[in-house]
């Protein structure tokens, strides 16, 4: 009896070894306290994008799609599928989709994107640090009540283009370093404007551009005397006073007081302007976006251009070249159920604005969104000295209604242009048709 009872301790205590070793071995295992990688998500994410010109190539969208390439080698399991989209079908094309439920995952944001309520917010996956790293107006534009709604990845930014061939031929020395007071500007446009063929008419102009909606040419004129469009801390219209006025008056009196641009300055469109400068070469200064720079490169490189350099706006009260853009490009991500597909899309959006990327945007002769990139356009001075105003370059207001106000601005400036209203008539009618817009 008692050896059974033995036999029944040590036959317990074997149990109880072997029960006890198991959760020791387990917990003990250096397998088992080595923590599992983070399931990250793999499927399809579906992008969409405008098109943006190769300076190179005259593709319209390699560089998006070689980045695509990029993340997906880097990025085993994830799949992006790309589609085009155009700039005048896009807008209406975003529209549908989200109607319909069908949605991409990430999309071209702007300024005055209508659908942000469609979008994530984004600030639980980006930190201080990762913030910091961008310029602080790129990033204003995708900030709503301190939400951010998407990521920066390319800007750009205006400038003016001499023509130094006009120049040289009518002894005019271009700016010194590019910058010139209006003061300055509007006697070397006197001197460039002339009579070509002794006809009693002149045929050459120093200066001519266009106003249209969405162009913004002119405003770093506009704004040199210290005007703001909208302030952004009250987020309310500011177009108007002394500056505004004295702004829209400067470039009046190019056409009036100092009789500098074609007599149809103001109801000249864009393509005609962009003729005479280009091709008529009758115009000796023009302002356009920087991507001008690598066509008249070209051209010049065929015989079919000129010699050309580029220059600030002049300088007006404000004492600095002043520029106002909308060229800032931002993806934003649709609203998901899936947080590890945000997650990755996320990713996604970084990569984009990572150094490596941001370098690539020379393809595009386009600039980066990040500060401390500094190694850019090494061999293109233009587009170096371009890079470098930048810091002066306003981008134009983040308003539900910027559309609208932008359409009415040109309006009442083109009036004035023109000569069918005064500037501060203009000015004065603009700030009441805002105001009645935004009740």
């Amino acid at each position: 009896m008692s050896m059974r009872k033995g036999e029944g301790i040590v036959a317990m205590l074997l149990i109880a070894f072997i029960v006890f070793w198991s959760f020791y071995i387990h917990f003990n295992d250096p397998d088992s306290l080595t923590e599992e990688p983070e399931e990250c998500y793999t499927g399809i994410i579906r992008v969409w994008d405008y098109p943006r010109l190769n300076v190179d190539t005259g593709s319209r969208y390699s560089w998006i799609q070689e980045r695509i390439r990029e993340f997906e080698k880097k990025n085993p399991g994830v799949y992006i599928d790309f589609t085009p989209l155009d700039w005048e079908s896009g807008p209406e094309k975003i529209e549908e989709a989200i109607k319909s439920n069908e949605k991409p995952d990430i999309v071209p944001i702007s300024f005055n994107f209508p659908w942000i309520d469609e979008l994530e917010v984004l600030n639980e996956f980006l930190d201080k640090e990762e913030l910091d790293e961008f310029k602080f107006e790129t990033l204003k534009l995708v900030i709503y009540n301190e939400d951010i709604i998407g990521l920066p990845f390319m800007m750009t930014t205006y400038t003016m283009y001499l023509n130094l061939d006009l120049f040289n031929e009518r002894g005019v020395s271009p700016p010194l370093d590019g910058n010139w007071t209006y003061e300055e500007f509007v006697k070397k446009l006197e001197e460039l404007t002339f009579d070509s063929d002794n006809d009693g008419i002149n045929d050459h102009f120093g200066f001519t551009s266009f106003v249209e909606p969405n162009y913004y040419n002119l405003w770093g004129i506009i704004l040199s005397d210290g005007a703001e469009i909208m302030d952004f801390k009250k987020n309310k219209y500011k177009f108007y006073g002394d500056s505004a006025i004295k702004g829209v008056q400067r470039v009046v009196d190019l056409k009036y007081k100092y009789k500098v641009t074609p007599d149809n300055f103001g109801s000249l469109g864009e393509k005609e302007c962009w003729d005479m400068f280009i091709k008529d070469k009758k115009i000796a200064v023009y302002p356009t976006g920087s991507w001008a720079v690598k066509v008249l490169e070209d051209l010049q490189n065929k015989g079919e251009g000129f010699n050309f350099d580029i220059a600030n706006y002049p300088l007006g009260d404000e004492k600095l070249p002043m520029a106002l853009s909308n060229g800032v490009a931002s993806f934003g991500i649709f609203k998901q159920e899936d947080k590890k597909k945000v997650e990755t899309c996320v990713k996604f959006l970084k990569f984009l604005s990572d150094e490596s990327s941001q370098k690539t945007l020379e393809e595009l002769g386009v600039f980066t969104v990040k500060k401390g990139i500094n190694d850019m356009y090494k061999d293109n001075p233009k587009m170096k000295r371009i890079e470098e105003t930048l810091y002066y370059t306003k981008i134009v207001p983040k308003d539900e209604n910027w559309k609208s106000i932008d359409v009415i601005l040109q309006d009442e400036i083109k009036k004035a242009v023109l000569n069918k209203k005064t500037s501060k008539e203009a000015v004065e009618e603009a700030k009441r048709r805002v105001e009645n817009l935004t009740r």
